[in-house]
């Protein structure tokens, strides 16, 4: 499988949680302070995480422009 296709699922799966998260809070789904934090917390590691893959696939994207390749398996090529 690309690790492409790995890492938009990924993302696909972290912005459904932070949604998930979001209606939540919104709707009336925190009934106490202590919940409300925990949930806050969940968005923030949510939101996060998903910046933090946008970034590196912006840095892939501009040495693939510059023509470099990037294997980001971790094994190298033969």
């Amino acid at each position: 499988m690309d690790p492409l296709v790995i890492v938009a699922k990924l993302q696909r799966i972290l912005q459904d949680n932070l949604q998930r998260i979001g209606d939540a809070m919104i709707s009336g789904g925190v009934d106490n302070m202590e919940k409300y934090q925990y949930m806050l917390g969940q968005a923030r590691t949510y939101q996060y995480m998903l910046q933090e893959i946008s970034n590196l696939l912006k840095a892939k994207e501009q040495k693939d422009e510059q023509g470099n390749i990037i294997n980001i398996t971790g094994k190298p090529k033969a």
